[in-house]
């Protein structure tokens, strides 16, 4: 991408060849910036159109300044920023969920809401035998509702590392019951292109991971991928990011793919079809209550 001194420049030769009255054809021709702002200045003064041209290049260069990615020093600030990517203060999203295993195949199709941190609620929506399979977060608490049997399950937190519909990701991925700030020290390591985040778990954590790592890049600033390490410093599973798509304001990878490295063949992936950040969800859509409806 073209720094903001290049876009300076160049628009400088622009206005160059405005006072000249042409655009030159030959790419030769040296710029002298220096030299020339004392005449482009000049040329503004009898040249409407330079004008037109000098707040286009304004306009760029502050456009390129606010569309820089921020840098951040402190680990716990980027692992912060990074929780809420997918959720802002409000979120409404529909998702496939495709579970690949040795054995079978399984593609599931839902939607979720959330508000906050401490709200999230999940639908199944396809295929048929699934639909209206439901879960509802509420703080630390979390339900499942089960609609063959017309009842609701609450999920005690020795459960929520467990597999979500027999997929790789587990009930605590789906509705980050926890903050990883809270529970884990924040080593930040910076690259040329990457940051390079590693969390270990503090003294009074209690969890099945001994390290997670995370590669994030710059430019835009996104993740790329995340390393979950037992305590003995083997990796279990890795989740990559990608095929970033645009969402709203929000540039995002719609794709996450979480690929078991104990189990060889087991590959979950989940792809956003739609994401909408900020928006009005009703708060009863996170009651017990609503839970319990059949839809």
């Amino acid at each position: 991408m073209m720094g903001q001194r290049g876009v300076v420049l160049f628009c400088l030769s622009i206005i160059r060849s405005v006072q000249l009255g042409r655009f030159t054809s030959d790419p030769t021709v040296p710029f002298d910036a220096h030299k020339e702002r004392r005449s482009w200045q000049k040329a503004l003064q009898r040249n409407r159109w330079s004008r037109i041209v000098v707040a286009f290049v304004l306009a760029m260069h502050v456009a390129l300044a606010a569309a820089e990615s921020p840098r951040f020093e402190s680990g716990s600030a980027l692992i912060d920023y990074l929780d809420q990517l997918y959720q802002g203060q409000s979120s409404q999203a529909q998702m496939v969920m495709e579970i690949k295993t040795p054995d079978y195949e399984r593609r599931l199709v839902f939607k979720g809401m959330t508000q906050g941190d401490d709200y999230a609620y999940f639908q199944i929506l396809e295929p048929k035998k699934d639909r209206g399979i439901a879960s509802l977060m509420r703080g630390e608490e979390m339900w499942n509702f089960l609609p063959k049997i017309n009842r609701v399950v609450k999920v005690p937190p020795s459960m929520m590392m467990n597999s979500w519909m027999g997929s790789d990701f587990t009930n605590d991925d789906l509705v980050k019951q926890s903050t990883l700030t809270d529970l884990y020290d924040v080593d930040l390591e910076e690259k040329e292109d990457t940051y390079l985040v590693t969390l270990l778990p503090k003294q009074a954590t209690v969890t099945v991971w001994g390290k997670i790592s995370f590669e994030v890049t710059k430019d835009p600033l996104l993740p790329k991928t995340q390393t979950y390490f037992d305590e003995k410093g083997e990796a279990i599973r890795v989740l990559r990011f990608s095929d970033v798509r645009q969402f709203g304001e929000r540039l995002l990878p719609s794709k996450m793919e979480m690929t078991s490295l104990r189990k060889p063949g087991h590959q979950t992936v989940i792809t956003y079809d739609t994401l909408a950040l900020d928006v009005d969800v009703p708060s009863e859509t996170f009651t017990l209550q609503y839970l319990r409806r059949r839809r």
